[in-house]
């Protein structure tokens, strides 16, 4: 297996460095922190880590740990549109590999088959529930912080509306909300109940990802893969429960913006959401750092409202959200790979764990940890964590495109009413099974 991937890598290397013979382009410094190689303490621990806007906070880890047990951790964080996975298999090439680094999904540990410790055995791989596992290869992702995909919601307004978000896990009663909400509007100062947006160019991601993986993921058990496996046994879905969740798109397509639904763009989505324009966006968790970082000022003046997530319940007794990490911190078994497991076990643990989320912003993937992040998401994630009421996000597994280039305009289409709920369930199973004999 290891001489498939080292080809896959110099023919991945050869492509590089053509494409730099070229000439142009930026020599990715200004996106990178201590980027290139490790200081020659032959002791220290390298860790990439590729959120570059939390390199003061890992560097604040590594003085700690050092302190703590002697042993040097050097921090490389990457960003800025820099290839982090072109840049680790240069950095292979050159027999110059971290020990710990980044990896963002299926594709990114494709290139690294074989080559991965095992973290199984840790203490930390039992106290939680978003490590990458690999069927082969077992736990080979180390989670550092949890997203989640759910239906989000305005706190105050559903107050106001004396609507319990609790009872939101049936289509019936989420449809009742809807209309509850839609009749008082006016009173609730909402220009619409739902801010949703099918626009197929920019925002596929958001309906042929994160919507569509509630079809795939949505009220079941996180190793649970039933979905995602016939969508990968040549692009099967289940009609009926692929219907059950049109209709819910279709409620969604009744009670959103109409301004927003077609032809919208995600910066009025959440702007809108933020000033209290919506009681409900279908938007992750992700979106609390742009509520308050950018939009800060519209949500201050809409009154910092509590926010909270909703499953998308298109069955009856939904009563959970998608949650994960977005990416993992791997372990290279040729390097220091005893001490790097050692530290990552520390980083899950207490004094780690605070700096993470108190400093750094982590919403904690570890069941133990006791801290709480400002995000205005944080403790809604953390109570489903707590309940075990979280599904997985097996719509990473999904053939590579299948958004982008099928189903995103697919649910355009649902949208701009070109299709109705039948015509929708019809073409999505058409556009599937082209993508995937493709």
């Amino acid at each position: 297996m290891k001489r498939k991937v080292i080809a896959v890598l110099l023919t991945s290397l050869m492509a590089l460095s053509l494409a730099a013979c070229g000439g142009g382009g930026d020599s990715g410094d200004s996106g990178s922190s201590d980027s290139g190689s490790s200081s020659g303490n032959s002791d220290a621990i390298r860790l990439v880590n590729g959120k570059i806007e939390i390199d003061s906070q890992l560097k604040k880890l590594a003085k700690m740990y050092e302190e703590e047990t002697g042993v040097p951790v050097e921090i490389e964080s990457m960003g800025g549109g820099i290839d982090i996975q072109g840049t680790l298999k240069g950095y292979y090439q050159a027999g110059n590999m971290p020990d710990i680094f980044v990896n963002g999904g299926a594709t990114d540990f494709k290139n690294w088959e074989g080559m991965l410790e095992d973290m199984s055995g840790e203490s930390w791989a039992s106290d939680t529930e978003a490590a990458y596992v690999d069927e082969e290869y077992g736990t080979i992702g180390f989670p550092y912080t949890v997203e989640a995909v759910g239906l989000a919601y305005n706190a105050d307004i559903l107050e106001k509306a004396e609507i319990d978000p609790a009872t939101l896990t049936s289509p019936k009663a989420i449809e009742e909300a809807f209309k509850t909400l839609d009749s008082k509007k006016a009173d609730l100062g909402l220009d619409a109940v739902v801010g949703y947006c099918a626009e197929a160019t920019n925002l596929y991601w958001s309906t042929g990802n994160h919507l569509f993986a509630n079809y795939i993921d949505g009220g079941l058990e996180r190793d649970d893969t039933t979905y995602i496996d016939m969508l990968n046994d040549g692009g099967k879905v289940d009609e009926e429960r692929l219907t059950d969740f049109a209709e819910f798109v279709g409620l969604l397509n009744q009670y959103s913006d109409p301004a927003l639904l077609v032809s919208g763009t995600y910066d009025q989505q959440i702007l809108n959401f933020a000033s209290g324009k919506y009681a409900f966006v279908t938007q992750g968790s992700w979106i609390g750092a742009t509520m308050t970082g950018d939009d800060a000022d519209a949500y201050e003046a809409a009154g910092n409202f509590e926010v909270g997530m909703v499953p998308y319940a298109f069955e009856d007794g939904m009563d959970t959200i998608l949650t994960n990490s977005p990416s993992w911190w791997s372990v290279f078994s040729d390097g220091k790979a005893d001490k790097a497991k050692e530290f990552l076990q520390w980083c899950s643990e207490d004094k780690a764990q605070q700096v993470l989320v108190e400093e750094a912003g982590f919403i904690s993937p570890f069941n133990s940890c006791q801290y709480v992040a400002s995000d205005p998401f944080a403790q809604t994630i953390v109570d489903y964590q707590t309940a075990e009421k979280t599904s997985g996000w097996h719509w990473l597994g999904m053939k590579e495109g299948l958004a982008q280039n099928y189903t995103g305009q697919v649910f355009s289409d649902y949208a701009a009413g070109t299709l109705d709920t039948e015509g929708f369930v019809k073409t999505m199973q058409q556009v599937i099974e082209s993508c995937y004999a493709n």
